[in-house]
Parts: structure tokens; sequence; C-alpha cells
């Protein structure tokens, strides 16, 4: 069985970014290691009759002022340029690391004085402090790899300063140091471990800076001495006869543009192997397939088609699966609900469905279509405009959907000029049309107003408006309602309803509030776990224990002051640790033992109505189990 960690390395070398920083840190390394072998001689050879010549067949890239060669003493620099960048680089990951983890070792009053040293430092830019350093260890190898070392120091402090901090305030370590776990043995076995992968990624970063303040400082005098020779000095030597010969001062210049390259190449390598970024969508495995749903047959005039739809986030321990195989149909002109407690998938189900979710995550599905287009396997160039005007995703909270430094007329703006291709003012224009079609009062001034100056359910409308830029087939709508009093409600739920009838627009509703999907759907959707439990009409009986669970907690003008409030007992389970069986069971008060072992599929038990239950409730419910009892007066 292959290891998952050599695969990530493997997938990360295959991309353009993984390749391309391995082949210029091999070139690098060999050259490192071969060139003072086969051309130090030549470095080194003076040619009386070739002094500061250009460029020719003997010298490729010309002599310098003694007639050396300068092609090979570029080469053969490579060696000492990059040794001493790696020794600055050493000496400054270990100084900051040091700085940076005492504040949790040390005292408070200690620690303080600490982190205010490394404040004071960081607040210099890092050039003056190399030059400072400079100064106190003298001219010099020696002296120039000190001061580089100690004036990357302070940066890599503050970030293992940052990390540390967040690291030692977590349950695990204060039970470590509860059960009497030495500052020192805290540090080595509870805080490093933790924060030991994004250090190493900024250390290799860190590297290619390492390399260009050492050539600055050889270039000024201050560094490398002669006889030794570094790009730095070469560069500074070749820079008296610039106009002579270019070549002379570009050659060591493009040495060290490329070796700081590879070195943040590789960084950025690094990270994206450590962070589960690269080539997750080629290598992830295909997340267990759930219990069957029976969907039925799809009809002409259906709108988004999802079967089995999945979305999987990679962890330590292999895949979370947040979404598990959830399916539905939308026709034109239809709403639906979909409703469930907190982390039960129905956001995420709507990001996905929407072409929102990104890597890390893999989102998965036998058929995911919307307005006939498959939209996992269709390229993103087709679907850009697809789904920028036929597809309006209204978010939670449009405080953080709108860009606050932007007036909102030119965010809604944007959409027509991007994917109707409309000039700057008609699409300005269109956007204050759609400003006033939402019903927001003197739109032409609002339309020059930014975010920060809309009321909550202004924002809300606006955030609709921008949906009505193109001619959405689906609207979805998450949470859309809130944090909003109900008279605002009320007004939005008006505008989807008046939306839907005037352009034929489907919509899907998310929400936790059963009254609100009642009033607004026809048909609702409850999840719970990361798949759908119950598919029923909002005027239908419920047959599913969660849901019925769901309306007994609902509260209405009829519910008896003096009675207990209902409740559902436990919680949800976790995405990572869904039980076997169904995930409702812990809770559900009809559980026997084929629950807690067999998944039940999401199966028609009469038409327009299908339930994942083993044993669903009989048709005829007590008062107050309809949908509709929820608050549809």
């Amino acid at each position: 069985m292959a290891n998952p960690r050599g695969a990530k390395w493997l997938g990360a070398l295959r991309t353009p970014l993984g390749a391309c920083s391995a082949a210029l840190l091999a070139l690098v390394i060999v050259l490192a290691v071969l060139a003072p072998i086969l051309w130090q001689d030549k470095a080194f050879e003076i040619d009386t009759n070739a002094i500061a010549q250009g460029p020719s067949a003997a010298h490729w890239l010309g002599t310098d002022d003694l007639g050396r060669d300068i092609l090979y003493r570029v080469l053969v620099a490579t060696r000492l340029s990059i040794v001493l960048a790696l020794l600055a680089t050493a000496l400054g990951v270990v100084t900051g690391l040091v700085l940076g983890t005492l504040p949790s070792v040390l005292p408070r009053p200690l620690a303080r004085l600490v982190i205010a040293a490394v404040n004071i430092a960081v607040a210099f830019p890092g050039l003056l402090l190399v030059l400072f350093f400079s100064v106190i260890f003298g001219v010099g190898t020696h002296g120039a790899v000190l001061a580089v070392g100690f004036a990357l120091a302070p940066a890599f402090a503050r970030l293992a300063q940052t990390m540390a901090a967040s690291v030692a305030g977590r349950d695990f370590v204060a039970a470590a140091r509860i059960s009497g776990v030495g500052r020192i043995r805290l540090l080595f076995r509870h805080i490093l471990p933790n924060i030991g992968e994004p250090l190493v990624v900024n250390a290799t970063i860190g590297a290619g800076g390492a390399l260009l303040a050492f050539a600055g400082l050889s270039f000024l005098g201050i560094g490398v001495q002669a006889p030794e020779y570094d790009w730095g000095r070469i560069l500074g030597e070749g820079l008296n006869g610039i106009y002579v010969n270019p070549a002379a001062a570009l050659a060591p210049g493009v040495a060290v543009v490329l070796a700081g390259l590879a070195f943040n190449l590789v960084g950025e390598t690094v990270a994206g192997v450590i962070g589960v970024r690269t080539g997750l969508r080629k290598l992830a495995p295909r997340p267990v397939v759930p219990a069957r749903d029976d969907a039925g047959e799809t009809p002409e005039d259906a709108v988004l088609v999802v079967e089995n739809l999945q979305v999987a986030f990679p962890n330590p321990a292999g895949w979370t699966v947040p979404v598990r195989g959830v399916g539905f149909t939308v026709r034109a002109g239809e709403a639906i609900g979909v409703v469930g407690e907190s982390g039960s998938g129905k956001s995420l189900t709507g990001l996905a469905v929407s072409r929102l979710v990104e890597a890390p995550a893999v989102v998965t599905a036998d058929k995911l279509e919307f307005a006939g287009k498959p939209l996992l396997t269709t390229p993103e160039r087709e679907l850009r405009g697809l789904l920028g005007t036929s597809l309006a995703m209204v978010f939670q909270d449009p405080m953080t959907s709108f860009n606050p430094t932007r007036r909102i007329g030119r965010q809604l703006a944007e959409v027509a000029e991007q994917h109707q291709g409309l000039p700057r003012a008609k699409a300005l224009e269109r956007a204050v049309d759609r400003l006033r079609a939402v019903r927001i009062p003197a739109a032409e001034r609002r339309a020059r107003q930014y975010p920060h100056e809309f009321s909550g359910g202004m924002r809300q409308r606006a955030m609709i408006g921008m949906g009505l830029m193109g001619d959405p087939k689906l609207i979805i709508a998450d949470e859309p309602t809130t944090a909003l009093d109900v008279t605002v409600q009320r007004q939005l739920l008006r505008l989807l309803a008046r939306t839907r009838a005037e352009r034929d627009t489907a919509i899907i509703l998310i929400s936790h509030d059963i009254a609100v999907v009642s009033q607004t759907c026809e048909r609702m959707l409850v999840m719970y776990a990361g798949r759908v439990v119950e598919d029923l009409p909002t005027a239908g009986t419920p047959r599913h224990p969660y849901t019925r669970a769901l309306l007994a907690a609902t509260l209405d003008l009829e519910t008896d002051r003096d009675a207990p409030l209902a409740v559902i007992p436990g919680r949800p389970p976790e995405p990572d640790r869904v039980p076997t069986g169904c995930a409702f069971a812990d809770r559900c008060p009809a559980v026997t033992d084929r629950c807690r072992l067999e998944d039940p599929a999401l199966e028609r038990v009469e038409p327009g109505h299908r339930v994942a239950c083993w044993y669903p409730a009989p048709l005829s419910p007590p008062v107050k189990e309809t949908v509709t009892a929820g608050g549809a007066e």
C-alpha cells in the first residue's frame, strides 16, 4: 500500500510549481557541489591579453579587470553563496525559535520582556538590522553570517511566538501542565511538534531572503572579502564596467534571482504538501457511498439535479465526509426548503451545488447538473457565464459578502460587466434598476453608498438584487432571515415569492426555522448528519422521528406556556464520528438494534414523500405534527 505522505510529495512534483521548484533546486545543488571541483582553476586563471573584454567564443560572458572568466567565477561562486545563505538562515531560525518559544516557559515578567524586545526588533526594516549588526560584528564572512542571521531572527521569532501562544492555550497543554509536566518538556513534547510544519515552510522561504541579503552585503564590500568571492562580490566588481560589458553585472544578478526563486518555490511546494493543497482532486479516493437514495425519475423541467452528492475534507487520519450522499431535484419555479440543526450539512450542500467549495475539499456526485450542464465535468470557463447569470447565492451575512471598501452599485454592476459584457455606465444603470426591483428606496442615491450605510434588511435585499443582475433560474438563499426582525423577515420572504412568481425562478431556502420554510416553500428537505432523512411536502405529514421532534420543539401561539419546552435529547454526531447505522439512532425514542447496525435508504413511502427510516411513523399523526403547524397562519 502506497505511503500517503509519499503520494502527496509525488503529486506535488507533478504540478508545474513543484516540477519547476525541483528543477531549479536540483540545478543549484549540482552547481554548488560540482562547480568548484570542475572549474576552480579556470575561475582563478588570469589572462592579461583579455582584460575587461566583452563576451566572446573564448569567454562567453567576458572577463573581469584581471582577465578572469566571469562565467566560471559565477558558477564556482555558487557553493560559497549558497552555503553562507544556509548558515545565516540556520542561525536566524534557531535564534528566532529560541526567542519565540521562551515566553512559553519563562515567568510572566521575563516573558513580557522578551516579547517586547522581539516587537521592537520587528518594527525595524530588515536591511537596517543587517547593516546595524554588520557594524557590530565587523566586516568579513563571519560578521556577515552573524549579521544576516540575527536580522532574520526577529520575524521568525514573532511567527514562532504567535503560533506557540495559540497552542499553549489549548486544553491538552493545560492538562499536561496540571499533570506536572515541566516547562521545558512541555515545550518540546507538546508545543513544538504542533507548530513545526509552518516553521519549516517559513524557514525554506526565508533562505531566499538570506541569499539576497548576503549578496547585498558583499556588493557593498562588507561581506565576503578577497580572495574569496560570492555572487554579490562579483556583481560589485562587474558594476564598474557595466557600460562596456553588461554581462559582467547581469550574470551574478541572474544567479541570485534564480537561486532565491528556487528557495521560494520550494517553500511554496512544501506549504502545498503540508497544507494538503496539491493534487488532491487526482489523489483523493472516492469516499464511501452511503445507503441508496431512491430519488425516482428526473422531471423534464428540472433546473437542478443532485444524485449522491458528497463533500469530503482531508484530515490526518483520512477523510471527513460532512455531506454524505445527498440527492434531490429542483424543478423550474419550485421552492424547496432545507432544514436541520447546525452542522447537518445544509449550507455546505448549497455551496457544493454552487461550485463554491474549494480545495482541499473534494466534491463528488453520481450526477450534479444545473440547467442541463454537468457541473463537475464542464470546464470552468464554460461554467462562469452559466453560474454567473443563472444561479444566485444569497449568503447568511451580507456584511461579509459585500466588499466594505466598494460602493453597492459598483459591486452589483460588476456582475453585468463580467458576465454580460455591458459597458460601465449601462451596468451601473442596470444595478440601480435591480435595487429598485428589490424595493430599496432612493436607489440611485443608495447605489453610491457603502455596505455599512445599509441596514441589515437592505443589505439582504441588495444581495438578492445582485442575484437578479442576470436572469437566475435558481436562487439559493442561505439563512437570509437570520438576525432580522420579523417585519424585515416578512419583507424578504415576500420579495423572494414575488421574484419566483414573476420570473419562474426556483428557490432553495436554507433555514433553521420550519415555520419560515412552511410559509415559503412547497417541499422540504430535512437534513441530519450530512444526509437527507426526509423529503416531504410542507403540507404533508412528517414520518421521520427527527422531523417530528423538530416540529414538536417549534413554538406557536397555541403552545401551552405552562408545559416544559420540548427538546431533542443529545446532540448530532461529529462529521468524522458518524456511527454505523442510522445517525439519529442515539437520539431516537423508537430505536432498535437494526437501526444501530444498518443505515436506512431514503425511500418513497407515498407520492412525493421519501423517508430514510426503518420504522416511519404512521400517517395519522398526533396534533401539531404536520409541517404547517409550525406557524403558517
